[in-house]
């Protein structure tokens, strides 16, 4: 499968911004079963300096500043991505989770010194024994980790309702879990905190939803827009995505865009500028659909 993807985000401010510095991370990573084949990024106003690189977890990262007096700001990402089928392992067939752990807590080879930095708590997610607890009712002794982590998956969709109202960005995961609402943010977040809390390695993943419903079918939650999940640490089989919003290990319809700790690693566009005024507005529009190279001749 091939999809264009096209991710354009708009600032209007009330009064006159003379500065500005920004960091967007809206290139999709080549990785596996995923080949970014082309990205452009177009900013306008155009911007005085702009810097590309790669981040600590091999996300590409986009820096550019705004020097100029300038009204509204808009960051628009077009790009064209192929994706191929994930091979997943039998759920029943990988490591004990116990086992995992204390692989991640004594690295003594490549995949498992990689993955050991994804144990430990970050800004936007917290270990706490509730969770923990939580989590154990599916990660019984020595239960293989896949298993455990997909019925977690499943528990929290089927226990937590997607309410877009209910939190905003910096909503902390424990008030999340008392009022069992929240958005794919707040849900990837959620599932993070509670493997951590059993000293497990677990990544967040940000990217886009694609669906396409039969007849009759309802969209899944999320699609065509910016959307959240999890990868966990499978030794032998890699990393493995769940996503907790709709209860699926991604495949065809999942572009991963980046990952990190939680989502403030990987946010779309984020920065700081001078002036604006006391209010301003942001806009996002996401489209993804099929892409069909044109005709040659």
């Amino acid at each position: 499968m091939k999809y264009h993807v096209s991710h354009i985000t708009t600032f209007i401010y009330g009064e006159p911004v003379p500065l500005g510095h920004n960091e967007a991370h809206l290139t999709p990573r080549t990785f596996g079963p995923q080949t970014c084949l082309v990205s452009q990024l177009n900013i306008r106003p155009v911007p005085i300096a702009v810097h590309h690189w790669t981040d600590l977890f091999g996300n590409q990262v986009s820096y550019f500043s705004m020097e100029q007096e300038h009204r509204d700001l808009s960051v628009s990402a077009s790009s064209v991505v192929e994706l191929n089928e994930r091979p997943v392992p039998d759920p029943n067939a990988t490591m004990p989770w116990e086992e995992v752990r204390a692989m991640c807590e004594r690295p003594t080879d490549a995949a498992a010194l990689a993955a050991a930095p994804f144990r430990f708590e970050s800004p936007l997610v917290k270990k706490s024994h509730e969770l923990g607890f939580y989590a154990r009712d599916s990660f019984r002794p020595g239960r293989p980790i896949l298993a455990a982590a997909l019925e977690l998956t499943e528990r929290i969709f089927r226990e937590f309702k997607y309410d877009p109202a209910a939190t905003v960005i910096n909503t902390p995961t424990a008030e999340v879990f008392q009022q069992r609402r929240g958005v794919c943010q707040d849900f990837a977040h959620l599932e993070i905190a509670c493997l951590r809390s059993l000293g497990l390695p677990i990544r967040y993943v940000s990217g886009y939803l694609m669906t396409t419903p039969p007849p009759g079918k309802a969209k899944l939650i999320g699609a065509d827009a910016s959307h959240a999940w999890v990868s966990i640490f499978c030794p032998g089989a890699g990393w493995i995505d769940l996503d907790p919003t709709n209860n699926q290990i991604p495949q065809l319809q999942h572009v991963t865009l980046a990952w990190g700790r939680d989502y403030g690693d990987v946010c779309p566009v984020k920065g700081v500028f001078l002036g604006g005024g006391s209010h301003h507005t942001m806009s996002v529009a996401v489209d993804v659909e099929p892409y069909e190279q044109p005709l040659v001749g």
